[in-house]
């Protein structure tokens, strides 16, 4: 992959990861796009690619520390006080909040993992179909309109449950075909449960950090695993990991405005244009003839 090409897909993940328009989509849809007029890439669908897109997302983690991490540190020492605390209790009694937070969080994974295992070969299969594609981006969009049309939410932090926590989980597993935003899914369905606004968006982007991190590891292995050529090659790879970091803490606080605000609809009018014009061939993914 020539590092031009991984800095322009760094870019894309960095805008698009925290925004609720699917940053996956983009990135296949930019593949398809590049293939078509004749760039050296694998498919998208393919174990390297995905591997790829993987580890531009792990570069997005890196904005998700610095734009929460007063909250990601408070949230440490809280949960590790709260650990401790309950062992000495020797294991007795409720629970303390962010201890249970935890745990749930790690719940929350799990269902991830269950529902994106089960349904990994249906997702990769999309990741081959821009029409299809055109589909999930459109119900993302539906979703966002949706969500702005709520009440004000009343669930604060010790209202999340093992129900709550799985739905969001199940959510986020949807989330990994191409299409359905994982910030939207993600924090829309939080939002269906209850949940407050901030504590939806904070949820879903610490949720981010074990989901992503496991997703890459397992895809990694099975690159590994395959004995598949390195076209992508580490350089890329690096390149890659730094830009999305760098853009996605911009696009991570643009998003948080709106989301406090209940202006997520703003994006709907966006990926339901996207999908008309992947739909009606307006934008051409077709290859380049000759």
């Amino acid at each position: 992959m020539a590092l031009w090409i991984a800095a322009l897909l760094g870019v894309i993940q960095g805008i698009f990861m925290f925004l609720p328009v699917s940053s996956t989509a983009h990135m296949v849809l930019t593949e398809h796009w590049l293939i078509a007029r004749g760039e050296t890439l694998p498919p998208p669908e393919s174990a390297e690619m995905i591997l790829f897109a993987l580890v531009v997302h792990v570069g997005t983690l890196v904005s998700i520390a610095v734009v929460f991490w007063p909250s990601l540190w408070r949230f440490s020492l809280n949960a590790l006080g709260g650990a401790w605390e309950w062992a000495g209790r020797g294991g007795r009694g409720g629970l303390p909040l962010y201890w249970r937070l935890f745990w749930l969080g790690i719940f929350s994974v799990l269902c991830t993992g269950v529902l994106g295992l089960t349904l990994k070969a249906t997702f990769e299969h999309v990741f081959a179909s821009p029409l299809m594609i055109a589909g999930t981006l459109t119900l993302t969009g539906i979703l966002l309109w949706w969500t702005d049309r709520l009440a004000p939410r009343r669930r604060g932090l010790k209202g999340i449950n093992l129900k709550v926590a799985g739905v969001i989980g199940l959510a986020q597993g949807f989330a990994l075909m191409p299409g359905l935003s994982r910030s939207a899914m993600t924090i829309v369905f939080a939002l269906f449960t209850g949940l407050k606004r901030r504590w939806a968006a904070e949820y879903s982007f610490f949720l981010a950090i074990p989901t992503i991190c496991a997703a890459t590891l397992l895809q990694a292995i099975e690159v590994y695993r395959l004995g598949l050529p390195n076209t992508v090659g580490f350089s890329a790879l690096a390149v890659g990991f730094v830009v999305a970091a760098i853009v996605g803490i911009i696009s991570l606080k643009l998003v948080i405005y709106f989301l406090y605000r209940a202006r997520l609809k703003v994006f709907s009018f966006y990926v339901w244009a996207l999908a008309l014009g992947i739909a009606t061939g307006l934008i051409d993914l077709a290859p380049a003839l000759g």
